[in-house]
Order: C-alpha cells, then sequence, then structure tokens
C-alpha cells in the first residue's frame, strides 16, 4: 500500500500500554472459532471498553526504542514485511501482514490472533521484516518495544494464485479498502469527534485488535477492535468480505467518558486538490487532482443529492439535514485517465466508498467538511453522520452499518446523475454592457437514467432553488451526440454572502434527476 500523509495522525497522541486493564480473554477450544464465540469475543471486548469508558483517561507517554524515533518517510519505506512471514498464508484465502512502527505510527497497538477457539497475542518480531537502504542499520539496534503499528488484509482478489492487499488498519481510527482493480484512495474511520470545532479535533485510535481465524474456504474474515480517547471508549466488530468491491459491516458500542460535542458517525476521509468547482487558475499540468470529486447522499425521503467538492480558501462546514438516512459517502466519478493525465497517483482508479444504515439513525445531518490544503499530501475533505441526539457521559450507544466501495455508483444508483460542474464569469464576451465580475455562469451537466437515448425535442425542464442572489437565464439543452443534457444559469450573489443552491431536471411532471447542491461562495473567485 502506497503510504499517503494524513496530518491528523501526526496529532493523534500516543497510545499507553493497556496490559493493566487485559482480563482473560479465553473461550472455549473448538476445531473452528464458531460464531457463538466469536460473538461472545466481542461481549468480551465490549466490557473491557464498557471498563475502560469508567476510567480516566490517560494518554500516556509511551516511546518508541531510540532506534526508531524521528525517522523519516523515506527510511520508513524502507522498512518491509516479509511475505514468505503472512500469517495463515498458504493455509486458506485469507492472509494478514503487519505493519512497523516509526514514523507518524509511534504508537504500538497491541494485536492478537483467535484460532482454534484460543486468543493468542501476536509479539513484535523484527524477523518478519526486511530493512533495506537507509533502514539497513535498524535491526543491529535495539528494537525491544517496537511493536506493531497495523495491519493489512489479503485475498486473492485480481487473480486466483496471488493474494491482493485490499483493507488496511493503520494510524489512529482509520482503515482504507480498495476493490478489483482499484488503487488507494480515500480512507474510512471509526469516528471524528468534534472535527473542525474551535477546540480542535480528537483522534479516536484502535488500540487493541482480534483478528479471527477464517476457516481455509471462507470467503469472509471477522476483525474485533477496541477504541479509545479522551471521550469514550468503544468496542468495534468488522465483518470483511472482499470481492470486486469490499463489504464491510460494522458494528460499534460507544461508552461516554464524558460530554462530546460533534460525534461524527461512519466517517470517509479524502482529498479534492483542485478539478472541476476551482474558480482559479491552478499551477499543475493535470486537469484535475482529487480522490473524490463530490459528496452523495441519498434520504430517508428517497432523493438523491450531489454536492460538488471544492479546495476551499477558508474552512466550510455544511450540512444535509436528513431523518433515517439510506446511505451517503465520498464518490470518484471521473473515471477516464484523460481527465487527470497522472501515470502515477492513477486517480482514475480511486475508490468510491458508500455508508448504508443497517438500523434507524433518526434525525440528524450529513455533514461535510471542506479544508484549505495546499497540494494533494493533506486528506482535507470529511463527511460524516451526526445524529440530533447528543451523546452525553456516562452513555452508551450501539452504532450498525455497512460500507463498502464502488466505482461510479453504488449498487441503487439514482436516476440521470450530475458528470460535470463548470463555473466562470457571467458576461458576454464583446457585451459593451458588461456585468459585474461577481456575476457567475454555471453549467451542469448530466447524463443516465431517463436521460439516456432521450430525443433532444423532449421537453426537459431545470428547477433550481436559491437562499439568496438572483438567478438569470436558467435554461435546460440537450447535450451534442446524446451524452445528456446541460443545465446552465447566471447567479447575482448577495455580496460576500454564501448561496446554496439545489438544481433538478424534470420531464413533464416527472423528477427524472438527482439533486445538484452546491453552495457559492464570492470569496472564492478572488
Amino acid at each position: 500500500m502506497p503510504l499517503k500523509r494524513h496530518p491528523q495522525l501526526a496529532a493523534c497522541p500516543p497510545i499507553v500500554p493497556v496490559a493493566a486493564l487485559v482480563m482473560a480473554l479465553a473461550i472455549p477450544a473448538a476445531a473452528e472459532t464458531a460464531p457463538r464465540e466469536v460473538d461472545a469475543l466481542f461481549d468480551t471486548v465490549t466490557e473491557r471498553a464498557e471498563t475502560l469508558a469508567g476510567r480516566s483517561h490517560q494518554a500516556g507517554t509511551a516511546e518508541l526504542p531510540e532506534a526508531l524515533r524521528g525517522i523519516d518517510y523515506d527510511t520508513y519505506r524502507q522498512i518491509r514485511f516479509r511475505p514468505e512471514a503472512a500469517l495463515w498464508g498458504d493455509e486458506g484465502l485469507f492472509s494478514v501482514q503487519l505493519f512497523h512502527t516509526g514514523f507518524l505510527f509511534e504508537s504500538p497497538v497491541r494485536l492478537h490472533t483467535v484460532e482454534d477457539g484460543k486468543v493468542t497475542a501476536l509479539d513484535f518480531d523484527a524477523a518478519r521484516f526486511r530493512y533495506d537502504d537507509a533502514a539497513a542499520e535498524l535491526p543491529e539496534r535495539d528494537l525491544t518495544g517496537a511493536g506493531h503499528a497495523g495491519f493489512r488484509l489479503h485475498f486473492p482478489l485480481n487473480r486466483a494464485g496471488y493474494h491482493d492487499e485490499f483493507a488496511v488498519f493503520l494510524g489512529a481510527s482509520y482503515f482504507r479498502l480498495v476493490g478489483r482493480g482499484q488503487g488507494y484512495g480515500l480512507s474510512a474511520r471509526g469516528l471524528a469527534i468534534d472535527t473542525a470545532l474551535p477546540g480542535g479535533e480528537e483522534f479516536p485510535a484502535f488500540r487493541e485488535f482480534w483478528l479471527i481465524r477464517p476457516s481455509p474456504d471462507a470467503t469472509h474474515m471477522t476483525v474485533l477492535a477496541l477504541l479509545d480517547s479522551p471521550s469514550l471508549a468503544g468496542a468495534y466488530r468488522f465483518d470483511i468480505a472482499p470481492g470486486r468491491d469490499i463489504q464491510v459491516e460494522v458494528t460499534a458500542r460507544l461508552f461516554a467518558r464524558r460530554d462530546v460535542e460533534r460525534l461524527g458517525v461512519a466517517p470517509l476521509t479524502s482529498m479534492f486538490a483542485h478539478g472541476d468547482t476551482t474558480p482559479r487558475a491552478v499551477d499543475d499540468h493535470r486537469p484535475a487532482v482529487h480522490d473524490s470529486d463530490g459528496l452523495m447522499a441519498y434520504t430517508g425521503r428517497g432523493e438523491w443529492i450531489w454536492r460538488p467538492l471544492t479546495n476551499p480558501r477558508s474552512l466550510r462546514v455544511s450540512s444535509l439535514l436528513d431523518h433515517d438516512p439510506r446511505g451517503f459517502g465520498l464518490a470518484q466519478r471521473e473515471r477516464d485517465f484523460d481527465r487527470y493525465l497522472d501515470l502515477e497517483a492513477r486517480y482514475d482508479r480511486r475508490p468510491s466508498q458508500w455508508v448504508e444504515p443497517l438500523t434507524p439513525w433518526g434525525p440528524g445531518r450529513v455533514q461535510l467538511v471542506e479544508i484549505p490544503a495546499p497540494d494533494e499530501t493533506h486528506d482535507n475533505i470529511v463527511a460524516y453522520w451526526v445524529s440530533d441526539t447528543p451523546l452525553r457521559a456516562g452513555d452508551s450507544r450501539e452504532l450498525h452499518y455497512r460500507t463498502h466501495t464502488f466505482n461510479v455508483e453504488p449498487a441503487a444508483a439514482a436516476p440521470a446523475r450530475v458528470i460535470r460542474t463548470r463555473q466562470g464569469w457571467g458576461g458576454v464576451p464583446g457585451d459593451p454592457s458588461s456585468p459585474p465580475p461577481s456575476r457567475r455562469h454555471f453549467m451542469v451537466d448530466f447524463a443516465g437514467g431517463e436521460l439516456e437515448g432521450l430525443s433532444p425535442d423532449q421537453p426537459v425542464e431545470a428547477e433550481l432553488s436559491t437562499n439568496r442572489g438572483e438567478i438569470h437565464h436558467l435554461q435546460a439543452r440537450p447535450l451534442p451526440d446524446g451524452r445528456g443534457w446541460r443545465a446552465s444559469f447566471r447567479l447575482d450573489p448577495e455580496g460576500q454572502q454564501s448561496t446554496d443552491m439545489r438544481l433538478q431536471l424534470r420531464l413533464h411532471d416527472k423528477l427524472i434527476s438527482e439533486t445538484w447542491n452546491h453552495v457559492w461562495y464570492p470569496d472564492e473567485q478572488r
């Protein structure tokens, strides 16, 4: 897995060893670890989390061996796990490889395997790793206490005879998934706490994992985890099924130490440097650079919403209010290499990811955070669900949802979808009575659904609503060669106030498109 820099991880506090809190985790021996025994182990991890939440949080001062302190990115990349040392490598469809500590990953996590009904601690062994080039001297130094930073899961995803990496758990509560033919891009997280609030974000971390060994012919695998942070502790269960798209069913049981101001559920973290929505020139040979280009939401009312992403000049936080949402996700819709022209990053292969509640979530909002970023090495996009019911000290909460990768659309796709958002100055070249520079001309292209093969003479209409500003020249026109329809309009903002816009296409009395939802900030054009 190519390591991507997460500035958030550098801020994650070190985690102290929790040996003093470890309870006996023995379950009865059996030929295989049966589902009921996994359930019993998850109940035990839940009891651990509840006990942990009843104690004061310990940020700790655990330190890595001196040899690993301060190693840089290039040195860390030269520490490689030996594939021949993979857990269960020759005995089934799944295998596990481990990550070394160092660089951003300064806090070892405790790993356990669960085989034949027995829990066994997975101790650090330098012989499992290869130390090349800049890291070559590390094995000669004392690595006692180095531990593991995380792990990655492998499965014959693309070819029958090769175990491909398809899931990574590494750093804080981050995990990343990659489906068939995809490359790593956005990340998921266990939780996001107080994101974009003035007091600073809190980064919960997985302290401990239990890897349940699958049977040799199993096509899914279970991982349990213990999460801890200053505000809460939690027990997590991940039931993972690799395939064309990676499916992960998540059960989380949370116990609050203190009031949580903003609890972000099922967060997705991505990157948008520049693309169609960028209103100013970018000195880059690549026309677009992003891991995701839009936020998708499927509301409890059955409305599909598409909100294009931006790289703003200042922090932007926006919300889509909802009740019992059917799903949300961050998508990389544009999958043509010519849109990026990047042979190394291959942004055209980055996965999209969807979150689907499996129990009702009630009233709340999908919140989108867009953070200014100077370049593509910074993850600057976060999306998550926030319930209207606050989590207070002493409360507990169980979450149950599914998350999965996809390419262009999730399985239950929207009607006609947005394929392109463009905007620029709203004047007409050569017009002697030019409008002010603040006037914007928006063009939103739709394709698919009932637009597929639709005759150009059909009366498709654009409907647009805004919270402020004046709209001119709203129209819908077919694109050439049956490639969809374009809705266009001009906006005169109200001074420097933002304008929230919602645009849809109708044919006769029927809504035939998803809702394009975009917020324009006048300061973005400067």
